[in-house]
Protein backbone atom coordinates (compact mmCIF):
# COMPACT_ATOMS: atom_id res chain seq x y z
CA UNK A 1 0.00 0.00 0.00
CA UNK A 2 1.46 3.64 -1.06
CA UNK A 3 0.54 5.51 2.21
CA UNK A 4 1.21 8.96 0.46
CA UNK A 5 -1.42 8.50 -2.08
CA UNK A 6 -3.73 7.23 0.52
CA UNK A 7 -3.73 9.48 3.12
CA UNK A 8 -4.57 12.21 0.02
CA UNK A 9 -7.26 10.29 -0.60
CA UNK A 10 -8.33 10.21 3.30
CA UNK A 11 -8.06 14.01 3.00
CA UNK A 12 -9.99 14.33 -0.03
CA UNK A 13 -12.90 11.86 1.84
CA UNK A 14 -12.82 14.21 4.67
CA UNK A 15 -13.95 17.14 2.49
CA UNK A 16 -16.64 14.69 0.89
CA UNK A 17 -18.11 13.52 4.13
CA UNK A 18 -18.12 16.80 5.66
CA UNK A 19 -20.24 17.91 2.88
CA UNK A 20 -23.30 15.69 3.76
CA UNK A 21 -26.63 16.96 4.57
CA UNK A 22 -27.45 14.15 6.63
CA UNK A 23 -26.56 11.25 8.92
CA UNK A 24 -27.57 8.83 6.60
CA UNK A 25 -25.86 10.42 3.56
CA UNK A 26 -22.94 10.52 6.04
CA UNK A 27 -22.98 6.74 6.76
CA UNK A 28 -23.85 5.80 3.06
CA UNK A 29 -20.69 8.04 1.85
CA UNK A 30 -18.39 5.69 4.68
CA UNK A 31 -19.26 2.45 3.12
CA UNK A 32 -19.19 3.29 -0.60
CA UNK A 33 -15.58 5.00 -0.20
CA UNK A 34 -14.72 1.86 2.30
CA UNK A 35 -15.28 -0.10 -0.74
CA UNK A 36 -13.70 2.31 -3.35
CA UNK A 37 -10.60 3.26 -1.02
CA UNK A 38 -9.32 -0.22 0.87
CA UNK A 39 -7.79 -2.49 -1.49
CA UNK A 40 -9.23 -6.03 -1.57
CA UNK A 41 -12.73 -4.86 0.06
CA UNK A 42 -15.69 -5.93 -2.46
CA UNK A 43 -18.67 -4.59 0.33
CA UNK A 44 -18.84 -2.94 3.31
CA UNK A 45 -21.56 -1.92 5.79
CA UNK A 46 -22.22 -0.26 9.46
CA UNK A 47 -24.31 -2.41 12.20
CA UNK A 48 -25.49 -1.41 15.28
CA UNK A 49 -27.20 -3.52 17.99
CA UNK A 50 -30.31 -2.13 19.40
CA UNK A 51 -31.58 -3.07 22.09
CA UNK A 52 -29.99 -6.83 21.50
CA UNK A 53 -30.95 -6.50 17.72
CA UNK A 54 -29.17 -6.29 14.76
CA UNK A 55 -29.75 -3.28 12.47
CA UNK A 56 -27.87 -2.57 9.76
CA UNK A 57 -27.49 1.31 9.11
CA UNK A 58 -25.70 1.61 6.02
CA UNK A 59 -24.66 -0.79 3.44
CA UNK A 60 -22.69 -1.08 0.22
CA UNK A 61 -22.59 -4.48 -1.84
CA UNK A 62 -25.52 -6.83 -1.84
CA UNK A 63 -23.59 -9.61 0.89
CA UNK A 64 -23.86 -6.71 3.64
CA UNK A 65 -27.42 -7.01 4.45
CA UNK A 66 -27.49 -10.62 4.43
CA UNK A 67 -24.58 -10.99 7.07
CA UNK A 68 -25.97 -8.46 9.62
CA UNK A 69 -29.66 -10.09 9.26
CA UNK A 70 -27.58 -13.94 9.89
CA UNK A 71 -25.58 -12.43 12.74
CA UNK A 72 -28.80 -10.99 14.22
CA UNK A 73 -31.11 -14.08 14.31
CA UNK A 74 -28.19 -16.30 15.50
CA UNK A 75 -27.16 -13.56 17.85
CA UNK A 76 -23.39 -14.50 16.92
CA UNK A 77 -20.37 -12.98 14.76
CA UNK A 78 -17.81 -10.79 14.54
CA UNK A 79 -19.73 -7.76 13.60
CA UNK A 80 -22.36 -8.38 16.19
CA UNK A 81 -20.04 -8.77 18.96
CA UNK A 82 -18.04 -5.83 18.09
CA UNK A 83 -21.03 -3.63 17.78
CA UNK A 84 -22.82 -4.72 20.97
CA UNK A 85 -19.17 -4.78 22.90
CA UNK A 86 -19.89 -8.28 24.15
CA UNK A 87 -17.15 -10.45 25.49
CA UNK A 88 -14.82 -8.75 23.20
CA UNK A 89 -12.26 -7.68 26.19
CA UNK A 90 -12.44 -3.76 25.18
CA UNK A 91 -11.55 -4.76 21.81
CA UNK A 92 -12.21 -1.83 18.77
CA UNK A 93 -11.64 -4.24 15.81
CA UNK A 94 -11.27 -7.35 14.55
CA UNK A 95 -10.14 -9.30 11.34
CA UNK A 96 -10.40 -12.76 10.33
CA UNK A 97 -7.69 -13.97 7.65
CA UNK A 98 -9.69 -16.93 6.16
CA UNK A 99 -13.69 -16.95 7.01
CA UNK A 100 -13.79 -20.52 5.01
CA UNK A 101 -12.11 -22.11 7.59
CA UNK A 102 -13.71 -23.13 10.81
CA UNK A 103 -14.43 -20.47 13.33
CA UNK A 104 -14.58 -21.45 16.96
CA UNK A 105 -16.43 -18.37 18.45
CA UNK A 106 -19.00 -18.01 15.79
CA UNK A 107 -19.65 -21.80 13.96
CA UNK A 108 -23.10 -21.08 13.26
CA UNK A 109 -22.49 -17.81 11.52
CA UNK A 110 -19.08 -18.83 9.86
CA UNK A 111 -20.15 -21.61 8.00
CA UNK A 112 -23.25 -18.95 6.91
CA UNK A 113 -20.81 -16.51 5.91
CA UNK A 114 -19.33 -19.01 3.47
CA UNK A 115 -22.40 -19.53 1.50
CA UNK A 116 -22.51 -16.07 1.04
CA UNK A 117 -18.96 -16.20 -0.77
CA UNK A 118 -17.16 -14.18 2.38
CA UNK A 119 -13.61 -15.05 2.38
CA UNK A 120 -11.76 -12.33 4.71
CA UNK A 121 -13.63 -10.16 7.13
CA UNK A 122 -11.94 -7.00 9.36
CA UNK A 123 -14.45 -4.49 11.34
CA UNK A 124 -13.40 -1.45 13.61
CA UNK A 125 -16.02 0.14 15.38
CA UNK A 126 -17.37 3.82 15.04
CA UNK A 127 -17.55 5.76 18.27
CA UNK A 128 -17.92 9.65 18.59
CA UNK A 129 -17.38 11.64 21.43
CA UNK A 130 -16.92 7.82 23.86
CA UNK A 131 -20.05 6.74 22.21
CA UNK A 132 -20.64 3.46 20.51
CA UNK A 133 -22.19 4.16 17.08
CA UNK A 134 -22.16 0.63 15.15
CA UNK A 135 -19.43 -1.50 13.78
CA UNK A 136 -17.72 -0.85 10.49
CA UNK A 137 -17.20 -3.64 8.47
CA UNK A 138 -15.40 -4.97 5.22
CA UNK A 139 -15.86 -7.95 3.20
CA UNK A 140 -14.16 -9.60 1.09
CA UNK A 141 -14.82 -12.63 -1.22
CA UNK A 142 -11.37 -14.45 -1.42
CA UNK A 143 -9.20 -15.17 2.11
CA UNK A 144 -6.94 -13.40 3.05
CA UNK A 145 -7.76 -9.81 1.51
CA UNK A 146 -7.24 -7.94 4.64
CA UNK A 147 -3.52 -7.95 5.95
CA UNK A 148 -2.60 -5.18 9.40
CA UNK A 149 -1.41 -3.13 6.55
CA UNK A 150 -5.49 -3.10 5.36
CA UNK A 151 -6.40 -3.22 9.08
CA UNK A 152 -4.73 0.47 9.60
CA UNK A 153 -6.06 1.64 6.51
CA UNK A 154 -9.42 0.68 7.94
CA UNK A 155 -8.51 2.43 11.27
CA UNK A 156 -8.25 5.88 9.63
CA UNK A 157 -11.26 5.63 7.81
CA UNK A 158 -13.12 5.13 10.80
CA UNK A 159 -11.23 7.96 12.83
CA UNK A 160 -12.43 10.12 9.83
CA UNK A 161 -15.77 8.53 9.09
CA UNK A 162 -16.20 9.45 13.34
CA UNK A 163 -15.36 13.01 12.94
CA UNK A 164 -18.01 13.43 10.19
CA UNK A 165 -20.45 11.45 11.57
CA UNK A 166 -20.29 13.59 14.94
CA UNK A 167 -20.58 16.88 12.90
CA UNK A 168 -23.87 15.52 11.19
CA UNK A 169 -25.59 13.93 14.45
CA UNK A 170 -24.85 17.97 16.04
CA UNK A 171 -26.06 19.38 13.20
CA UNK A 172 -29.24 17.32 12.75
CA UNK A 173 -29.77 17.50 16.22
CA UNK A 174 -29.62 21.09 15.80
CA UNK A 175 -32.10 21.18 13.15
CA UNK A 176 -34.53 18.98 14.74
CA UNK A 177 -34.38 21.62 17.65
CA UNK A 178 -35.11 24.10 15.87
CA UNK A 179 -37.90 22.16 14.10
CA UNK A 180 -39.24 21.46 17.36
CA UNK A 181 -39.05 25.04 18.81
CA UNK A 182 -40.83 26.10 15.47
CA UNK A 183 -43.80 23.78 15.94
CA UNK A 184 -44.45 24.76 19.48
CA UNK A 185 -44.82 27.99 18.94
CA UNK A 186 -46.94 28.05 16.37
CA UNK A 187 -49.51 25.64 18.63
CA UNK A 188 -49.20 27.97 21.55
CA UNK A 189 -50.34 30.93 19.07
CA UNK A 190 -52.98 28.82 17.87
CA UNK A 191 -54.30 28.28 20.99
CA UNK A 192 -53.89 31.96 22.18
CA UNK A 193 -55.75 33.01 19.54
CA UNK A 194 -58.57 30.64 20.02
CA UNK A 195 -58.71 30.32 23.67
CA UNK A 196 -57.26 33.51 24.71
CA UNK A 197 -54.55 31.86 26.98
CA UNK A 198 -51.88 33.60 27.60
CA UNK A 199 -48.02 32.52 26.43
CA UNK A 200 -47.93 30.71 29.65
CA UNK A 201 -51.41 28.66 29.66
CA UNK A 202 -50.52 27.72 26.44
CA UNK A 203 -47.50 25.96 26.84
CA UNK A 204 -49.34 24.71 29.92
CA UNK A 205 -51.73 22.85 27.81
CA UNK A 206 -49.25 21.27 25.66
CA UNK A 207 -47.64 20.48 28.32
CA UNK A 208 -50.67 18.61 30.10
CA UNK A 209 -51.80 16.52 26.85
CA UNK A 210 -48.25 15.42 26.70
CA UNK A 211 -47.91 13.76 29.60
CA UNK A 212 -51.16 12.66 30.04
CA UNK A 213 -51.27 11.08 26.32
CA UNK A 214 -47.51 9.94 26.93
CA UNK A 215 -46.20 11.71 23.81
CA UNK A 216 -43.98 13.79 23.09
CA UNK A 217 -44.41 17.96 23.54
CA UNK A 218 -43.30 18.08 19.50
CA UNK A 219 -45.51 15.57 18.55
CA UNK A 220 -48.37 17.27 20.27
CA UNK A 221 -47.75 20.58 18.77
CA UNK A 222 -48.15 19.19 15.49
CA UNK A 223 -51.25 17.73 16.18
CA UNK A 224 -52.67 21.16 16.92
CA UNK A 225 -51.09 22.72 14.61
CA UNK A 226 -53.09 19.93 12.24
CA UNK A 227 -56.26 20.28 13.90
CA UNK A 228 -55.45 24.20 12.75
CA UNK A 229 -55.07 24.28 9.52
CA UNK A 230 -58.06 21.74 8.57
CA UNK A 231 -60.29 24.30 10.58
CA UNK A 232 -58.96 27.16 9.01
Amino acid sequence: MEWREYAERMALLARDLLRQDSVQATLDEITASAVKLVEGCDAAGILAVRKGKAVTLSACGDMVQESDRLQGELGEGPCFDLARGADNDGERAFRIADMTQPQQAWPRYAAAARELGIGSMTGVLLYTHNEDFGALNLYAHRPGAFSHDIETAGWLLASHAAVALADARAIDQLEHALETRHAIGEAMGILRERHGLSEEDAFDVLRRLSQHHNIKLRDVAQRVRDEGSASA
